[in-house]
């Protein structure tokens, strides 16, 4: 092999200076503010407008879907009925009440499944809903050294809104785009904005039903959207590299499709998902595991009587028996907290009746109602036995021997004459 000769080093030292020269009449052109102009034919070969920053330039494409359209089964027009009240009550009042023409609906596209400091968003889509419908706007960077004008554009963007919507926001889109802030040295603007990622309450509301919770699941389970020639998640970053390999758009365009549905879907989705949280009692759910889901949210924000109301209409809207056993042990611990002991007693005498996973407790529940209210030693025996026969432990040894011991003990002369009376 032959060495690197003097005049090879000068050889690349003039290309390395050459490329680095400013072009004809560039370096006396000010900069200029962002600025639209059509796609040049030949260029990125993708729909949109070049939009042209101080930092230089990207793509950006605009979608809008008017109120008279569809997203699957859902009018888009139901989105102008969303809520300002919705946002506090879902978060319990962590984030205001904000008008939903300040949130935004956020999804990356990126170069990778990580949200290290490799990774890059190259895609990044805002979902807003406005008087007419409700728009998309695409920034996408077709080069590595788009990023600063792109970046910088969204920015200026999410000035206009209070609030973030995402889907799986927080443990990824957001930590990225914070990194990709940081590294160009520009201010985060996600920093101000409050941020409800909706997996959170999707997966309360629908992860009992569903098989997943993850965006195209609910999607086409609750919207009934069904997506064709759609991109696969996982290969979208390879999508992205042969574009900058080759310059072919065409593998590229369904990127840009499935973010747009992505945070299309996401908009309906919330509108769904936030109604039910708003107002539990007149949510429209058809789906004995979905008020389930709804039940067990209010149980945990201490709303023990809304929660009683519908873990009833789940039952009565019809569980599996998993769920079924599951929703009367729940609603019996909530009427025992309610001081209801009645319809404690009913429900903990429905589980004792066929075999659950949570028969035995009943029966130790009944034990200790027999023996600490009614003062019904056998009976509360009789319970621990069968506590004991389909769940032995220490704790029901020590509870049986103690009630044997209460049991042979004599009582009082009183008592013997009340009960010979």
């Amino acid at each position: 092999m032959q060495g690197i000769t003097h005049r090879d080093i000068q050889r690349l030292r003039q290309r390395i200076q050459l490329a680095g020269a400013p072009r004809s009449g560039e370096a006396s052109r000010p900069a200029r503010s962002a600025q639209a102009r059509p796609i040049r034919p030949g260029g990125a070969g993708l729909a949109g407008e070049v939009r042209e920053t101080p930092l230089g330039r990207y793509l950006q494409q605009d979608q809008f879907y008017p109120n008279d359209r569809h997203h699957g089964r859902f009018p888009i027009q139901r989105l102008q009925e969303v809520s300002a009240e919705w946002l506090a009550a879902i978060t319990g009042g962590a984030a205001p009440a904000l008008p939903p023409r300040r949130w935004a609906f956020v999804d990356t596209e990126t170069t990778g499944l990580s949200s290290g400091v490799g990774t890059c968003a190259f895609l990044v889509g805002v979902g807003a809903i406005e008087a007419g419908g409700f728009r998309v706007r695409l920034f996408f960077m077709r080069d590595y050294d788009e990023e600063p004008a792109m970046l910088q554009a969204l920015a200026e963007h999410l000035r206009g809104y209070d609030a973030l919507v995402t889907y799986n926001g927080k443990a990824y889109d957001a930590q990225l785009l914070e990194n990709r802030y940081r590294l160009n040295r520009q201010a985060n603007p996600l920093e101000r904005l409050h941020h409800l990622d909706l997996l959170h309450a999707a997966r309360r509301l629908w992860g009992e039903r569903m098989p997943n919770c993850r965006l195209g699941t609910l999607e086409a389970e609750v919207l009934g959207v069904t997506r064709r020639d759609d991109v696969p998640g996982a290969l979208i970053p390879q999508r992205y590299f042969d574009y900058l390999r080759t310059g072919d758009p065409s593998g590229l365009r369904p990127v840009l499709r499935h973010n747009l549905i992505d945070i299309v879907s996401l908009g309906c989705l919330s509108a769904v998902a936030l109604a039910a949280y708003a107002a539990p009692d007149q949510a429209a759910l058809r789906h004995g595991q979905d008020l389930l889901g709804l039940a067990r949210w209010l149980r945990s924000q201490g709303q023990a009587e809304r929660s009683l109301q519908l873990y009833r209409k789940a039952v009565q809207a019809g569980l599996p028996a998993s769920g079924l056993f599951a929703s009367l042990w729940e609603a019996a611990q909530l009427e025992r907290k309610a001081g209801n002991r009645n319809a404690q007693l009913r429900l903990l005498r429905d589980l004792a009746r066929v075999a659950n996973a949570y028969r035995a407790a009943a029966f130790e529940e009944l034990a200790k109602h027999y023996e600490h209210r009614e003062r019904d030693y056998d009976r509360a025996l009789e319970m621990t036995r069968n506590a004991q026969r389909d769940a032995p432990s220490a704790h029901l040894d020590h509870r049986e021997r103690r009630l044997l011991r209460k049991a042979r003990a004599p009582r009082p002369a009183a008592a013997l004459e009340i009960a010979g009376s």
